[in-house]
Parts: C-alpha cells; sequence; structure tokens
C-alpha cells in the first residue's frame, strides 16, 4: 500500500472558520440539537483537586459531538449536491453524523470504514440509511479507498475535518459551555483530526481569551499531537489504541492550521489510562463513554497537580463504547 501522505498544514488553501461561523451555525444546529448538560460531578471533583464539569455530548442522538457539524454542513450543501449524494470516511462517529443529517435532509449517504470497525457503530449508521463499504486496515487506508471513489463516481466527498462548516457545527457545543460556565480556566477536548478542539478554540478565543485549550490523544495514535508540537506534518505508523475516535495516522491540513492559534496544549494519556477513565467515568457518573470520549478525563487525572483548585471542563465526546471493548474493560477493573 502506498504511504500516506500528510497535507501541509500551515498551507491549508480554504478559508479558515471564525467565531462568526460557528454563530451562523446555532439557528440550523437548534433545529435537530437539543443543548447539552454540563455538570460538576462532585466524586471527580474531589478525585481531581478542582471544579471538574462534563459537558456530555453522548446525549446527542447519535451519541457523540459530531452530529453538530454534520446537520450544519449538509443543511448548506447546494442543490445540485443533495440531488448526487454524499461520501465520506469514518471510523464511526462521523459516519453517523453525516447518516443522520443525510436522513434529515433526505440525501444519499455512502461511507467507507475500516474492516473490523465497531459493530455497533455500523449498525447505527445503516439504521440511518447509509450505504457502507469496509477497507482497510485502519482510518487512513479506508481514506485513501474513500478518495478513489469520490474521483471515480462524483459525489460530494465530505472530509472529517478539512471542512469549515463541519468545524463551525460542532463549535455549537462550546458555546453552550460558555453560555452555561463564563469562566472555565481550563477545557480540555479529545483530538482524533481536531474539529471539536478548533471549534471549542474558536469560541474560547472570543468569550475568554484566557482559558486554556487542552487537546488529548492517545499514546498510540499521536500524529496530530507530534504534528502541533513539531509545526509541520508528522505521519505515524497504523494506530495502536482501541480508541477509534482517535485513531489516525495523517493530521488534517485546515485543523492543523487553525490549532495552531487556538490550542494551547497537547498531551497523550495511554491506552490503560484510557480504560481506567471508562470505568471513573460509569462509577462516578453512570454514564458510558468510549475511549475518545473518557480521554479528558484519563488527561485530568494525569494533570490533576496543575490543575488543581481551577475549573476545569472535560469534553465528553461520545459513548459509542464497542460492547466488546466493555466487557474486557470490566473484567480487568
Amino acid at each position: 500500500m502506498a504511504a500516506a501522505t500528510p497535507d501541509p498544514p500551515l498551507t491549508c488553501n480554504m478559508a479558515l472558520p471564525t467565531y462568526a461561523d460557528v454563530l451562523a451555525a446555532v439557528p440550523v444546529v437548534s433545529q435537530f440539537i437539543r443543548p447539552t448538560s454540563l455538570i460538576e460531578w462532585p466524586a471527580l471533583s474531589n478525585a481531581f483537586g478542582c471544579r471538574f464539569y462534563l459537558k456530555h455530548e453522548n446525549h446527542n442522538p447519535t451519541t457523540a459531538f459530531k452530529v453538530r457539524g454534520g446537520i450544519y454542513l449538509v443543511s448548506r450543501l447546494s442543490a445540485e449536491h443533495k440531488a448526487r449524494g454524499v461520501l465520506g470516511c469514518t471510523t464511526g462517529n462521523h459516519g453517523q453524523s453525516l447518516a443522520y443529517a443525510c436522513r434529515q435532509f433526505r440525501v444519499r449517504c455512502v461511507l467507507v470504514v475500516p474492516m473490523h470497525s465497531n459493530p455497533d457503530k455500523i449498525a447505527a449508521m445503516r439504521a440511518l440509511g447509509a450505504e457502507l463499504i469496509e477497507h482497510g486496515r485502519d482510518f487512513d487506508e479506508a481514506r485513501e479507498h474513500c478518495e478513489e471513489i469520490r474521483n471515480r463516481e462524483g459525489l460530494r466527498y465530505i472530509h472529517s475535518a478539512n471542512e469549515p462548516d463541519l468545524i463551525a457545527g460542532v463549535g455549537t457545543y462550546a458555546l453552550e459551555i460558555f453560555d452555561q460556565l463564563s469562566d472555565p480556566d481550563v477545557i480540555l477536548v479529545p483530538v482524533g483530526l481536531g474539529s471539536a478542539i478548533c471549534g471549542t478554540g474558536l469560541v474560547a478565543a472570543f468569550r475568554r481569551p484566557e482559558t486554556k485549550i487542552i487537546g488529548v490523544q492517545s499514546e498510540g495514535a499521536p500524529a496530530v499531537t507530534l504534528s502541533w508540537r513539531a509545526n509541520e506534518p508528522v505521519e505515524t505508523g497504523i494506530p495502536q489504541t482501541f480508541a477509534e475516535g482517535m485513531a489516525t495516522r495523517v493530521p488534517a491540513s485546515m485543523t492543523l492550521a487553525l490549532m495552531r492559534h487556538v490550542v494551547h496544549e497537547m498531551v497523550l494519556v495511554s491506552d490503560v489510562a484510557l480504560r481506567e477513565a471508562v470505568v471513573r467515568l460509569l462509577r462516578a457518573t453512570h454514564n458510558l463513554a468510549e475511549g475518545a470520549g473518557a480521554a479528558s478525563t484519563a488527561a485530568a487525572w494525569q494533570l490533576r497537580d496543575r490543575l488543581a483548585g481551577k475549573k476545569v471542563v472535560g469534553v465528553l465526546s461520545g459513548g459509542n463504547l464497542d460492547l466488546r471493548e466493555m466487557g474486557r474493560i470490566l473484567s480487568q477493573s
């Protein structure tokens, strides 16, 4: 297989989204998505030594934050693109967001997913009406195949990160954070390719520049973190993490360019820490988090000495945990 080629992060030829774009997305997103809860959980605050709030994006219709971006992007497609249909590559949550949005707007949705993907996410996408093609060992092999299909069939390809409307849509959850808590000191955001942290950073930079935006990735899939730190694209090997929402090995040009301006720090957590965070969330909040969704909680524990006494928001970005993995986690806890 030919190696995937990272896009240069600082030469993105698309206009980067702005805070105004996030505001423009609100009227559309709010037609389909209710504001999700921001809850301070005392057991977590006591464990971490800070005031710890969870932003419950796992309470969305697809159990993940990405549905906001899917709705806004599909709503703004041209009549021609809506008539032809859309194409996406996904490990699950991006695909569910597109499938959900396409169902609302009656648009054909074709999705390429890696082989051996989370079967529950696969079932959810099919239930929403998406046409699935399984290909590749990981997200980036599936993405390369997806781009070949785009060139052949002329469907509107919707990248999971390099889409201004997608970033604007997901950024609406950050508006809700600041509407409910005006002065967070830190927001911890799981990072796959960076749409969530970009939307969060855009809002924070306008609403409260003092708020530190910290991204979290798995040690087994650190491509975006390494790229952000190096200020140039860094490609890694096939991801070695159960957290498919963060399992990427090539950064995205648009989000990486924007992250240079709105992200203050990137941290890596182990898969052991992610599994422990899944259990911690179950015990303290009775919420099920997928690996990526638990990343902010894992980071809060890892950084607890630095976060002591602060107001900290952790984005629980998704709850679509593979039930096979849940069994393994619970048997080891």
